[in-house]
């Protein structure tokens, strides 16, 4: 257990002053806590007995010097008959004798001292009325109380100060590991499973933190002072309890294991909760049209229950810890205090011969001595709670930085080489690649055997239908993750031999889901290029036609777009993320699917900056429908299938050299046909490769099982609603609605 949340200690480390401070005051808190409970032992002297406290502490002085004196003349006796004893078993006997005295002239003399001590600066200070110096220790004991109560609090402060600390710099560093991570890695572990780990698994352990910071010191410091006060008044008797500490020990060692399994398997229940609740939410629209509420209540229902068990499971093993407890601590009370009454009401020292006390027990000294027996199995109960709450923190801290120590696949070389600005070409050497999944020991290729040499300023269409490896192929790029065999070169320098930011400075990518952070307008442009002046940022937009639909929006610029962007259309979202591109001034630009699900508008004046912006930059278009507008754009056609380049070369090369993408090009001539029948949709000689689908590799990070196939809806039959958007035109507004 501590093995887990010892990992925490470097984070804890630099506020190490601030938890020594919290110490002394949890052993402030102990000796409290202690003086408290010996509080006993006068308050039953003053209601037992019928003198006032100074009569009482003078008359056992003398009796104590009496004894004192006895026990030495005992001993000197004993020396005596020693020297007139013939065999060596006399002797023996004598010497057992001898040292039996010596050991309670020893006792007497400490108890003579304590009394002293009482008389002199406790007792002097108390009324010779009986009641008004019970009352006098009764305040006494309330002040300590409310001086208790204060140490407490300032330990539990300081405790809390340093945990908030300590886990604001693990969250920071597990944020900053997630973000150095390859996508593939981070896409496979699933959105739910990492906020699991920055939400869930991060409570546990603060929770265990403060425990471990609070409870875990301050309940063992009042244990031990209980421990030295019981060890004062009968040290023998406090042994004899604590025989029944090895079976606590293996109880509790059978607890905790189990308890820690428990505990992983809650979390792990927990996170897919979080997926289902994640899945549903983000993919409001499509449960809502297809009805599928009911589906979704089940599944949520059934990841529910499941953590209602795994969490019951948990529950009953933290319900046993505690009455298990209170019944070992009653057991080992009871060991000590059953002899203890014996000695009392029989007015002896031993039991059996075995001898259990240096003198007679007084009813006083077996009250305060059941205190501190009561305030040892008080922490020990306590403690008990505790122990279960620190396995869960474990497998809480087992997650994080189980998490925390993976390594990206992506690995930054050490002796990077300088990236100049590209200027001479990009080239796929002897491409391999698979998705890797803890699933499957030897994954199907993605990527087979890729050749491609791409002149710098090229634009190059790549097509093929879904899970073609159109994305994944492109996303070698920017090193979102690296292949299993071969290279990709940029101006002859192998992209794995320069920095990630090196490389990542000369590529703006645009994808088709276009995700913006809910910050304001400028801000998600401005992301493209932080150091970028107001001007720049103005110019960019304005390239990207953002300005268009600015101008409609109260706040303009400073118009916040909402969570993921949602507050805008489809298209205007597009637009924002294209200016983000330019203003970034990128020499490689990458565009998937960029213009697959907008409106038409749109599409035609990104299509015009495209035409403007592209002019001596490489650029790579990822796309499912060719129109005219972007043929005019691109150099080349690069047709893949089943992970392999089949073809490349100009789409009239291709029409008359490559078979494929001539079935691709004769499918989407009959629907485009069929569009125009239903609705006279013409938009500029679509040509589709796809069968209408949207790009989404049929294999992708996140380890889909098969391809997604959605269907591309025409421009004037999609939602027009959004701030900015053109309104339907056309005989199809009727039917639209």
């Amino acid at each position: 257990m501590l093995t887990s949340i010892a990992r925490t200690f470097p984070y804890i480390w630099p506020y190490r002053r601030r938890l020594l401070v919290s110490v002394v005051f949890a052993f402030a808190v102990g000796i409290f806590w202690g003086a408290n409970l010996s509080v006993v032992y006068p308050a039953f002297e003053i209601l037992l007995g019928e003198q006032n406290m100074d009569q009482h502490a003078l008359s056992k002085i003398a009796d104590l010097e009496a004894d004192k004196e006895k026990h030495r003349q005992d001993i000197a006796e004993l020396h005596e008959e020693m020297e007139l004893a013939g065999s060596s078993r006399a002797q023996s006997k004598i010497e057992s004798e001898i040292k039996d005295h010596t050991d309670k002239l020893s006792d007497t003399e400490t108890q003579l001292a304590w009394q002293r001590w009482l008389l002199a600066h406790v007792y002097k200070h108390l009324s010779e009325n009986r009641f008004s110096a019970f009352a006098a220790i009764m305040g006494v004991l309330l002040f300590a109380t409310v001086l208790k109560g204060i140490c407490v609090f300032i330990q539990e402060y300081l405790v809390g100060g340093v945990v908030q600390l300590s886990i604001m710099s693990i969250r920071k560093r597990l944020f900053r590991n997630t973000l150095a991570m390859d996508y593939q890695s981070l896409s496979a572990e699933g959105t739910s499973e990492l906020t699991s780990r920055f939400t869930y698994d991060m409570d546990v352990l603060t929770n265990g933190l403060y425990l471990l910071g609070g409870k875990v010191i301050r309940e063992p410091i009042k244990a031990v002072v209980c421990l030295s006060g019981a060890l004062w008044i009968n040290w023998r008797l406090t042994v004899l309890s604590f025989i029944i500490a090895p079976l606590a020990g293996i109880v509790f060692y059978r607890f905790g294991r189990t308890l820690k399994k428990a505990s992983h398997r809650s979390i792990e229940s927990m996170a897919r909760m979080y997926k289902v609740i994640g899945e549903t939410f983000d993919s409001l629209k499509v449960v809502m049209a297809f009805n599928g509420q009911r589906a979704q209540r089940r599944r949520f229902h059934h990841e529910n229950k499941t953590f209602f068990e795994k969490s019951m499971k948990l529950v009953k093993i933290d319900a046993l810890t505690s009455p298990t407890t209170e019944f070992l601590g009653l057991v080992a009370v009871s060991l000590g205090l059953f002899p203890a009454v014996y000695l009392v009401l029989s007015n002896k020292e031993s039991i059996w011969g075995i001898r259990l006390a240096s003198g007679p027990m007084t009813l006083a000294q077996l009250a305060v001595l059941y205190s501190f027996l009561v305030g040892i199995s008080d922490p020990a109960r306590k403690m008990s709670s505790i122990y279960a709450k620190l396995k869960r923190a474990s497998a809480a801290a087992d997650r994080i930085f189980e998490f925390m120590d993976r390594r990206s696949a992506v690995v930054e070389t050490r002796q990077p080489k300088q990236l100049p600005r590209h200027s001479v070409s990009i080239e796929f050497n002897d491409l391999n690649f698979a998705y890797h999944s803890k699933a499957e020991h030897t994954p199907p290729l993605a990527l087979r055997e890729i050749n491609m040499s791409v002149r710098a300023g090229e634009t190059i269409a790549v097509v093929g239908s879904n899970g073609s490896g159109k994305s994944t192929l492109i996303n070698l790029l920017p090193r979102f993750f690296d292949p299993d065999h071969g290279s990709v070169m940029i101006d002859g320098i192998d992209i794995r031999d320069v920095r990630l930011a090196d490389l990542r400075a000369q590529i703006g990518v645009v994808t088709q889901e276009t995700l913006l952070f809910d910050e304001t307008i400028e801000s998600n442009i401005r992301y493209g290029c932080p150091g970028a002046t107001d001007a720049e940022v103005e110019q960019a937009a304005r390239q990207a036609h953002v300005m268009e639909f600015l101008a409609k929006l109260p706040d303009g610029m400073q118009t916040r777009v909402g969570e993921k962007g949602c507050r805008l259309s489809g298209g205007q979202r597009q637009r924002i993320a294209l200016a983000r591109a330019i203003l970034r001034n990128p020499s490689i630009l990458i565009l998937d699917e960029a213009t697959s699900a907008i409106d038409s508008h749109s599409e035609l004046l990104i299509h015009e900056t495209l035409e403007e912006f592209t002019t001596g930059r490489t650029t790579f278009i990822i796309t499912h429908s060719l129109g005219q507008s972007m043929l005019n754009l691109v150099s080349r056609i690069a047709v893949m299938d089943h992970g392999q380049l089949t073809a490349m070369g100009t789409h009239e090369e291709l029409l008359q050299d490559c078979e494929l993408y001539r079935k691709l090009h004769h499918v989407q001539s009959q629907q485009r046909t069929a569009l125009q029948v239903v609705g006279g949709y013409s938009e500029e000689n679509v040509i589709s490769l796809d069968n209408g689908a949207a790009d989404e590799e049929g294999r992708g990070p996140a380890g889909s099982s098969g391809p997604r196939r959605t269907t591309r809806t025409p421009p004037h039959l999609q939602d027009s609603a959004h701030v900015g958007d053109h309104p339907l035109k056309g005989p199809l507004r009727k039917k639209a609605h």
